[in-house]
């Protein structure tokens, strides 16, 4: 019976010790899984080297004995603290910037990232003041506010060229402000305002201008309009008067001596004014005419038909 219990006991022991050890294996197992998000790479390096890389998806590293570093492979940004940079006119003006960047997510440049640079975050922004100091140090104060552009340009240029070994992409460089002292603040806003007055000055004469040529045309018109009617009117006139003309000489020029021989008979019988005549003139005619008297020749012929 000893001998069986011994058994039972040894049995039971061995169970033991299995089901502890698949616990135990399962903790490690356990211990061992990592997760890679899309937007992070990984590195995992064994008792302290490099060992292999990690994509996004699940990787099983070795508990105690491997280590997984995951890097953010999205873009980034940094803000570079503002500072006083004194420009080329010596000015003390205060610039602001920020460096967007993003880790490349292939394996050498996550490498690069984790083992080329320390705190790749930290001498970004160190890098874009210094960065920032030698380019705006040789401009003035005008020409910086001006060419802010170019700024930008040159500073992602330089630290692209700077960070091409840390396995870090500068995708833009971005100058936020430049400030300049109070003082000249205060003068280039006044400047600004007298640009803008005499600009609005400028506009309003133009329009003043433009109205008064307006104006003039608009007389020009009027009074070329009025000569024209003037002259029409005239003309019909002229016409008018011409054409009486043309019918007086026409139909009534004989009547019209008639008439003249009439007002000067009329006129002197009017003073009593003995006049002697002629029978054979033609006044007597006239008067006789006139009279409803026949001439004694021409009564006596008359009677003689």
């Amino acid at each position: 019976m000893a001998g069986g219990r011994m058994a039972m006991d040894s049995a039971s022991l061995c169970g033991l010790v299995a089901m502890a050890g698949a616990v135990c294996l399962i903790f490690v197992v356990f211990l061992g899984i990592r997760i890679v998000r899309p937007t992070h790479r990984a590195v995992i390096e064994r008792l302290g080297k490099y060992n292999r890389f990690a994509n996004p998806g699940l990787s099983i590293i070795v508990p105690f004995m491997e280590h997984m570093y995951q890097i953010n492979v999205t873009e980034q940004m940094v803000n570079a603290d503002q500072q006083e940079i004194i420009t080329n006119d010596n000015l003390n003006a205060i610039v602001d910037a920020q460096i967007y960047f993003k880790v490349n997510s292939d394996e050498e440049s996550v490498k690069h990232a984790l083992y080329n640079v320390n705190n790749y975050d930290y001498q970004i922004v160190q890098l874009a003041r210094t960065t920032l100091r030698n380019i705006i140090g040789t401009m003035t104060l005008k020409i910086a506010n001006s060419e802010r552009g170019k700024i930008n340009s040159e500073l992602q240029k330089t630290m692209r060229d700077e960070t091409k070994h840390w396995g870090i992409d500068i995708v833009r460089a971005e100058l936020k402000e430049i400030q300049p002292p109070p003082d000249v603040q205060e003068t280039m806003n006044k400047v600004v305002k007298a640009e803008n007055e005499k600009v609005a000055a400028v506009d309003f004469a133009t329009a003043q201008e433009t109205r008064a040529d307006g104006e003039r045309r608009a007389r020009i018109k009027e009074a070329e309009g009025v000569k024209q009617s003037k002259i029409l009117q005239a003309e019909g006139e002229a016409k008018a008067i011409q054409l009486v003309n043309d019918a007086a000489n026409k139909y009534f020029i004989g009547n019209a001596q008639v008439l003249r021989k009439l007002e000067a008979v009329e006129k002197s019988l009017g003073n009593n004014a003995k006049i002697v005549l002629p029978v054979g003139k033609e006044l007597v005619n006239v008067i006789s005419e006139a009279a409803g008297i026949v001439p004694i020749s021409k009564r006596a012929k008359e009677s003689g038909d």
